[in-house]
């Protein structure tokens, strides 16, 4: 990563490695490296105890070359405009890569919804969209759920915009509750992407899945997904750790049991299926595919040595930094990318909004199936040009990406 910790610098970095490989002609390099539009709004809002608090939010629209923005809200107390900014970035390569028509975008405020009621919460998604709704739209900007974001922030965010339009709009989100317009297979998306990389990186390494043990860091939709995915594939899921603890067992975690224990107690920490873990020593475990599946910038230098996994798929968005992923690299670690390895989600969203804009839905096995064919094709994609280039997987990745944007960057033309 970048010396002084900046995320989107940390993309950069990434992009320049892809960008010079393929020759990228200087014009296109910088338009593709500044975000087109940046937004931060101030949301005051009356809170339970009758004191007004002012909230920071963010709104960034990276690149809108193949079509709308698109990418989700988060609500977290770390939030910042670096992290938003690069967030919105690969959403742009997630979306190109993908292969559907999306440009990228993110959203966050800055805020801890743990301690604040869900009146509060409702109050604050709706003036943030107020402040916002000139900016999204089915053809402008398309919000989805992220951190600490779920289906009754984005039914709030549909019901806001469409006060505001004087229609109901259900294609302005993805990821909404199935009865206002949401996709069937939208929840399990992104973990259902994960395990397919994570099936298709096993048969090129020449790997039995039903032979490897799995280690998952992060136990939210991604993780908990993924590895009950996984798990029905054959994998052995032999650790797991969120926020609050960790379990491992060596013979491998009943993971439906554990869904349900963390849906009672919030954590898998205590979870008597198994022996408590160290959320630190998740990157120790000797396992054959490691699945971090929390928030960015856990695998670090300090904890890259330290993994053992021929495999890592990245669940969450920018897990890795730059340095210990060229680490892992030169280790013959397997990568995948996130840009590739959970854009099971954005895919399965692009479903969900061109259901809503033709006003017909599809059966949850027909959603399966065609992200099924869009995530092998990603893939196949993604492995054939790191092949070509001789070059890792998230720098293939990244190449894939860039000469889709910069191809009708340049048949768009200039305005002036």
């Amino acid at each position: 990563m970048s010396n002084n910790g900046s995320v989107f610098d940390a993309m950069l970095q990434e992009f320049g490695i892809a960008a010079k490989l393929i020759g990228l002609e200087p014009g296109i390099w910088k338009t593709l490296t500044h975000p087109k539009r940046q937004v931060i709004v101030s949301c005051p809002i009356l809170m339970d105890d009758g004191h007004v608090e002012v909230f920071t939010g963010f709104r960034v629209q990276y690149n809108i070359a193949l079509g709308p923005a698109k990418g989700g809200i988060r609500y977290h107390p770390g939030v910042t405009l670096d992290e938003v900014k690069a967030l919105s970035a690969w959403m742009t390569w997630k979306c190109a890569l993908a292969g559907v028509p999306f440009g990228g975008g993110k959203g966050g405020i800055i805020c801890d919804p743990t301690t604040m009621s869900k009146r509060e919460l409702e109050s604050l998604t709706r003036r943030y969209i107020s402040e916002i709704v000139d900016m999204i739209g089915p053809d402008k900007d398309v919000p989805a759920p992220d951190v600490n974001t779920n289906e009754q922030t984005m039914a709030w965010i549909m019901d806001t915009y469409s006060m505001h339009v004087g229609v109901s709009t259900t294609a302005v989100v993805t990821g909404k509750p199935i009865i206002m317009g949401g996709s069937l297979g939208r929840r399990e998306a992104t973990g259902r992407g994960v395990m397919i990389t994570v099936r298709e990186a096993a048969k090129h390494l020449g790997l039995d899945l039903k032979k490897c043990t799995v280690a998952v860091q992060g136990f939210g939709n991604v993780g908990s997904v993924s590895a009950d995915l996984i798990q029905k594939e054959g994998g052995k899921i032999v650790a797991v750790t969120d926020w609050k603890g960790g379990v491992q067992n060596a013979k491998g975690l009943d993971v439906t049991k554990l869904i349900a224990w963390t849906v009672e107690h919030k954590t898998v920490a205590g979870f008597p299926g198994g022996e408590p873990l160290d959320p630190s020593k998740i990157f120790e475990m000797d396992v054959d595919i490691f699945v971090p599946a929390a928030l960015e910038n856990q695998i670090t230098m300090e904890t890259a040595p330290k993994i053992k996994a021929k495999i890592v798929a990245e669940g969450a968005n920018g897990p890795t930094t730059p340095d210990a992923h060229q680490s892992l690299h030169a280790r013959g670690v397997f990568v995948i990318p996130d840009i590739l390895a959970n854009s099971g989600g954005v895919t399965t969203s692009y479903f969900e909004w061109v259901q809503d804009r033709h006003g017909y839905f599809w059966e949850e096995a027909e959603v399966n199936q065609r992200l099924e064919k869009k995530m092998m094709e990603a893939f196949d994609n993604t492995l054939q040009t790191s092949l070509k280039y001789k070059t890792d997987m998230r720098t293939a990745a990244y190449i894939v990406a860039i000469t889709r944007v910069a191809e009708v960057t340049k048949l768009r033309g200039m305005y002036a």
